[in-house]
C-alpha cells in the first residue's frame, strides 16, 4: 500500500487550461476521456512535471512553453507569481503511525496535505502540514537526562529553534545529545519554514515519500535499430532513446562497454538482452492474447569500421514462429511494439523499491485491436493494485463500462480546457466513447424500452417484477406493462446512465435505496442541478417503507418476519437461523440489522430475491401492509410516465 496517495488536484494556467480545473482522482484508476486537441495531454504533462521520477528537462515547468500564449506577455510583466498545479494528498494510517512512532503522539496532526508548484519561483509549496513543537519538546525531554533547570528553560521556549541557544547546566548528563537532536531537526528541514519541526517533517518524511509521476505515450516505443554510440554520447535524448536506454539498464549493459568490445564479445551482451527480453515477453503474454507465436531477436552490428571506436547498432527483430520470418521491431505490429516498449520503460521504475509511483499513460493501446484493448484494460487493472493510474483515451474499448465512476471528461471550450465528471459534460462528441462503451454493455445485457425505471441491482428487479405480478392477479395497482425495469449495477452507474442517455427521447425515472453517505446524495443532487433529470422523477424506498424509517432498501418494504424467512431459506447452510427477536430495531434498514447479526459488512442480496422467485407466491404469501407498501410504490412510479 502506498504511504501517500493523490486525492484531488487543481491545474491552472497551463497550455490550453486557462482557468482552475479541480479533478477528483480515484485511488486506483482515473480515466480522462476527450476528443483530440481537447487538452488531455496537457493535463497529464502538468501532473508529470509536478514530481517527475527522474531528472528530465522535458518534464520541468517552463513559463514560455507552458503558460497560455495569449496571456504570456502580461504575466511576465507582473510581479506576482502564479500557481500552476496544486495536489491534495492523503497520508495512509500506517505511515501516520510511523511518523507518530518517530516524533511522539499528538505531535503531527495532519492526515493529508497539499503540494503546489509555482511558475516564476519554480518552487514547490506545501500547505496543511501541522506539527506541534511544544508537544515535541515535551516528548524529547523524556528521552534525555537533563537538570530541572534546563528542562524549565526548554519548556519556556516558544519554538524548537529557541532551545538551541540554551546554555548547559552542570547537572545535565545528556545535554549534548539533546542539543544535537534538536539541531539536526532545525538544520535539516526547509530553511525558510518558521516552524522548524514542520519543515523537517515536510522535507524528510513527506516530500521524500510523495509518489513520483511516470509518463508514457505513443512516442516511446523502441526503434528497430538503436545506435549504441548515440545512446552513449547524446545529452538530449528523444522518447525512443529513453526507452532504448531503459532496455540497456534493464539488461545491465553499459553502452560504452559494447562500443569498446569486439565481435567476439557480442555474444555475452546478446545473452543479457535475450534474458531480459524473455522476462519482458513472458510478462506481455500474460495479457497479449492476439498472437502468442512471437519472439524477440537481438543482433549487434558494426555499421562503420572507420571511426574509432566504430559505430555500432543494436538490431531488434520480431520473429513469427508461425510464418518463420523476422522483421525489425518497428515494422511489426505497432500494438505489440507499444506493449513491449511499455514493459521495458516500466522496468525502470519497477527497479526502484523505495518509492511509490503514479502512472500517467497518454492514449495507451492506441494501435491495439478492441480485443487487445480489453487485454490492456485487464493489465492496467492488475497494475492498479500497486500503483495509482491516470490514463487518457478516446476509445470506447478503453473504458470499463462497469466502472464509469472513474471517468472524467475533457472538453475544449471558448474558455479553455474543461475537465469534469462525466455527468456534467454536455458535448456529444466528448461523451461518445462513454456512450459507446455503455451501449456495448447494454447491447449484451439489457433491452431498453421507451419507459425505463432505473434500479440499482438485480434483486430490485426480481422483487418488483414478482410483487407486480401478484398485484395484477389480485386486480390491485401493479407496475405498468410498458415500463421496463433496468438494473444498472449501483448508484454510480445510475447517475452516469442517466447522463449518457439524456436527449435520446427515453422516459427515465429512478427508484433508489436511501443514501447512507453524502457522496451518494451529492451525485443525485448534481444530476438535478444540471437539469439532467427532474427531482420529481427520483423516488426513494424510505418514502414507502415502514413509518419512521429514514434509511431504507427495497427489502424494507416487506414485513421484517417475511424478509427474515427469505434470508434464512436462502442462507440455510451458511448462517444460524435468525429470529425476529434478534433484530436491532434502533437501526432502520433490515439489511444493516442482518449484517450486524451475521458479523459481515454485506451479503449477496440477490439470493433471498432468487429464493422468492423460486417459491409459489400469491397475495396470501405477504401481509396486507407489505402489499399496501408495494402498491404505493407502483402507483407513484406509474404517474411518472406519460400515458
Amino acid at each position: 500500500m502506498a504511504k501517500i496517495t493523490l486525492e484531488h488536484l487543481t491545474i491552472n494556467k497551463y497550455k490550453s487550461i486557462l482557468n482552475p480545473q479541480k479533478v477528483n482522482i480515484d485511488p486506483s484508476i482515473t480515466v480522462l476521456v476527450g476528443k483530440n486537441e481537447s487538452g488531455k495531454t496537457a493535463f497529464l504533462t502538468a501532473i508529470a512535471k509536478t514530481n517527475y521520477f527522474t531528472q528530465d528537462e522535458d518534464f520541468e515547468f517552463d513559463i514560455v512553453n507552458d503558460y497560455p500564449r495569449k496571456e504570456l506577455i502580461d504575466f511576465q510583466d507582473l510581479d506576482e507569481d502564479c500557481q500552476i498545479i496544486n495536489c491534495d494528498y492523503q497520508i495512509s494510517s500506517a505511515y501516520l503511525k510511523e511518523i507518530e512512532t518517530e516524533f511522539g503522539k499528538g505531535v503531527f496532526s495532519s492526515n493529508g496535505f497539499s503540494y503546489a508548484k509555482m511558475y516564476k519561483s519554480g518552487t514547490g509549496v506545501f500547505s496543511g502540514i501541522k506539527a506541534d513543537e511544544k508537544i515535541f519538546i515535551k516528548v524529547i525531554l523524556e528521552k534525555y537526562s537533563l537538570s530541572s533547570e534546563t528542562k524549565s528553560s526548554v519548556l519556556a521556549c516558544n519554538s524548537l529553534q529557541d532551545t538551541i541557544s540554551i546554555e548547559k547546566h552542570e547537572d545535565d548528563v545528556d545535554f549534548e545529545n539533546f542539543k544535537s537532536h534538536v539541531t539536526r531537526i532545525c538544520e535539516n528541514g526547509y530553511e525558510n519554514w518558521e516552524n522548524k519541526l514542520e519543515g523537517y517533517i515536510a522535507r524528510n518524511w513527506i516530500k521524500s515519500k510523495m509518489p513520483k509521476f511516470w509518463y508514457f505515450n505513443e512516442y516511446y516505443p523502441l526503434s528497430g535499430n538503436i545506435s549504441i554510440n548515440k545512446l552513449r554520447d547524446q545529452q538530449s535524448l528523444s522518447e525512443k532513446d529513453k526507452t532504448s536506454k531503459a532496455l540497456f539498464e534493464f539488461a545491465r549493459i553499459i553502452p560504452d562497454e559494447v562500443i569498446q568490445s569486439t565481435e567476439e564479445d557480442y555474444e555475452k551482451y546478446i545473452a543479457l538482452l535475450e534474458a531480459s527480453s524473455n522476462k519482458i515477453t513472458d510478462e506481455i503474454f500474460k495479457y497479449w492474447s492476439t498472437n502468442q507465436n512471437l519472439d524477440i531477436e537481438f543482433k549487434i552490428k558494426d555499421i562503420n569500421q572507420h571511426p574509432n571506436p566504430p559505430e555500432k547498432i543494436l538490431d531488434i527483430r520480431v520473429k513469427s514462429q508461425k510464418h518463420r520470418i523476422t522483421l525489425p521491431l518497428d515494422r511489426r505490429s505497432k500494438g505489440f511494439n507499444w506493449f513491449f516498449s511499455f514493459i521495458v520503460w516500466f522496468s525502470k521504475i519497477q527497479a526502484d523499491k523505495d518509492s511509490d509511483y503514479i502512472l500517467l499513460l497518454d492514449e495507451p493501446g492506441l494501435n491495439l485491436h478492441a480485443s487487445a484493448q480489453a487485454d490492456l484494460l485487464r493489465f492496467i487493472e492488475d497494475l492498479s493494485k500497486k500503483y495509482q493510474i491516470i490514463y487518457t483515451t478516446h476509445s470506447p474499448f478503453m473504458v470499463d463500462s462497469e466502472r464509469l465512476d472513474r471517468v472524467r471528461t475533457c472538453y475544449e471550450s471558448d474558455g479553455g480546457t474543461i475537465v469534469s465528471d462525466s455527468i456534467q459534460m454536455k458535448d456529444a462528441d466528448t461523451l461518445f466513447p462513454l456512450q459507446a462503451a455503455l451501449g456495448y454493455d447494454i447491447a449484451q445485457n439489457l433491452f431498453i424500452s421507451k419507459n425505463n425505471l432505473l434500479v440499482e441491482g438485480p434483486s430490485d428487479l426480481v422483487y418488483l417484477t414478482a410483487i407486480s405480478s401478484i398485484m395484477e392477479s389480485a386486480t390491485r395497482t401493479a407496475l405498468r406493462d410498458d415500463i421496463t425495469i433496468v438494473p444498472v449495477g449501483g448508484l454510480d452507474k445510475v447517475s452516469t446512465f442517466i447522463s449518457l442517455l439524456r436527449g435520446s427521447k427515453l422516459n427515465i425515472a429512478c427508484l433508489l435505496d436511501t443514501f447512507t453517505n453524502q457522496k451518494g446524495k451529492q451525485k443525485v443532487d448534481d444530476l438535478v442541478k444540471a437539469k439532467i433529470i427532474k427531482d420529481k422523477n427520483i423516488r426513494f424506498f424510505n418514502e414507502f417503507a415502514t413509518n419512521g424509517k429514514k434509511t431504507a432498501n427495497i427489502e424494507d418494504l416487506f414485513d421484517p418476519k417475511e424478509y427474515i424467512d427469505l434470508f434464512n431459506e436462502a442462507f440455510d447452510s451458511e448462517y444460524k437461523k435468525i429470529e425476529l427477536t434478534d433484530l436491532d430495531t434502533s437501526i432502520d434498514s433490515i439489511i444493516i440489522q442482518i449484517c450486524k447479526i451475521i458479523g459481515k459488512d454485506r451479503f449477496n442480496h440477490y439470493r433471498p430475491a432468487n429464493k422468492l422467485n423460486q417459491k409459489g407466491i400469491d397475495d396470501k404469501t405477504f401481509s396486507k401492509d407489505t402489499l399496501d407498501r408495494f402498491e404505493k410504490v407502483f402507483g407513484s412510479i406509474n404517474k411518472l410516465y406519460p400515458t
